[in-house]
């Protein structure tokens, strides 16, 4: 696979730096054409609109417990497992037994959260259905084991795993659907999707010459884990609730029909967020390397980045709202056509997670951790108010907006941080085409 040049950057260091993210970004592509397809295509046009809310309303509450449940060990295990590899079985056992208990704790959570919403307002969803994919946070704790292979840097071998999984998903879903079953078989299929991957994981430890009987858990390792896990899992859990909070709070206020018309607007919108997060990876080794070495190189590389993420997404942009209406007409049945104005706007948002992908390492390699987890909460909290005063008025159109104010304030917060000015300084010359204008005047 070669990666395409980007300026500034050496084009054999990023085929190095490439060559295991080139394998997760085409698991990723693939993962997401079937998951469209499958998912929100087909789908929508089986089920009724206000089915189809219903049938997205459950992940989108489990979503943020599955965050909780995760711990923020996946990423520290990997870490821990790159300096440590002898304690293997100790770390993965630690790790899992404590992902399990934490997905069976989750669960009393999700009924809490659901018994608070449905006093606001009277749910369309029944608790039955979000209980049953409440059991994900249970299911994903065998996940640890894509930790130990992203230490081993066997990015293809997951590939296999998630492409496999898809597609095993997909045929079900289909046949589901040939079948006309009805929608309590997709609320399972949801948990289903999530105990196949994990016995897809199982299946490819094993296979590797390792099993999860040598696990073991290790009493004294817990607290270092939890201790060093928690601002990950803490920023995890902020970073749901800044990108999901709409998803539920839209039938507190309008009905879950509406959901089910704004979940086609944000599938559509958000399956190309995997791009700047597969590039920014990919990038991150060699502008790390300018940092230590040639700090002017290092700003140039971050305003390239900038660029970047600036030209991609708004090319996106501009095609997704331009052409909204077409896109709609071609993809889905006439009920659901009133998405394609909040896919005109929900969209442009995409060009605000691209410049926070790209700041994001930024802050991260600076070690402004807390900073990125405080930027990420200022995004949620205004994300949650706008929707408060949005939905009711403008209804899914208000949540559309509000999703695209939240972003632009959380990527541009760092301007208002006097250390961290520099760099939203710098995202706004990309974000305005100034630094653009600048190189082709030089040329």
């Amino acid at each position: 696979m070669r990666f395409p040049s980007i300026p500034g950057f050496d084009q054999q260091a990023l085929e190095k730096y490439f060559k295991n993210t080139g394998w997760l970004l085409i698991a990723r592509v693939g993962s997401l054409l079937v998951k469209f397809v499958i998912n929100t295509v087909l789908l929508s046009h089986y089920l009724s609109p206000s089915q189809f809310g219903i049938l997205n309303y459950p992940m989108a509450i489990v979503t943020f417990t599955m965050a909780i449940a995760a711990l923020g060990l996946d990423g520290f295990i990997t870490r821990e497992l790159l300096n440590h590899p002898e304690k293997k079985d100790s770390l993965l056992g630690t790790a899992f037994w404590l992902r399990l208990m934490a997905g069976v704790l989750t669960i009393p959570l999700v009924y809490l959260v659901y018994v608070i919403l449905s006093s606001i307002k009277p749910l369309e969803t029944p608790m039955s259905y979000v209980l049953i994919v409440a059991l994900i946070s249970v299911a994903q704790s065998v996940n640890i084991i894509d930790s130990f292979f992203q230490s081993k840097v066997q990015g293809k071998k997951i590939m296999y795993v998630q492409v496999l999984g898809n597609i095993i998903s997909a045929i079900i879903k289909l046949i589901f659907i040939l079948l006309k079953l009805p929608l309590v078989w997709f609320i399972y299929s949801l948990l289903f999707d999530y105990i196949l991957l994990a016995a897809a994981y199982l299946i490819l430890y094993k296979k590797n010459g390792d099993h999860i009987r040598n696990w073991k858990y290790d009493g004294r390792i817990t607290g270092y884990l939890l201790k060093n896990s928690w601002p990950l899992a803490f920023s995890a859990i902020l970073v749901t609730i800044y990108m999901k909070i709409d998803q539920v709070m839209i039938p507190m206020f309008v009905k879950t029909s509406e959901l089910g018309v704004y979940m086609t607007a944000a599938g559509l919108s958000e399956n190309w967020y995997f791009i700047p997060v597969a590039i920014v990876t990919s990038v991150f080794p060699a502008i790390m390397h300018a940092r230590k070495t040639d700090p002017e190189r290092y700003h140039k590389r971050l305003q390239n980045m900038y660029d970047l993420m600036v030209i991609l997404s708004v090319v996106i942009a501009l095609v997704m709202s331009l052409g909204s209406g077409l896109i709609y007409h071609l993809l889905f049945k006439p009920a659901l056509w009133g998405g394609a104005r909040v896919l005109s706007v929900h969209v442009w948002a995409g060009v605000f997670v691209f410049l926070g992908s790209a700041s994001g390492q930024y802050l991260i390699a600076e070690g402004y951790y807390k900073l990125s987890m405080l930027r990420t909460g200022v995004g949620a909290i205004v994300n949650i108010v706008l929707n408060i005063f949005f939905i009711p008025a403008y209804g899914i159109i208000g949540a559309a907006y509000a999703t695209l104010i939240a972003y632009f304030v959380a990527t541009f917060f760092i301007v208002f941080i006097p250390k961290t000015r520099e760099q939203g300084l710098l995202m706004f010359k990309s974000l305005f085409l100034i630094s653009l204008a600048q190189k082709i005047i030089k040329k």
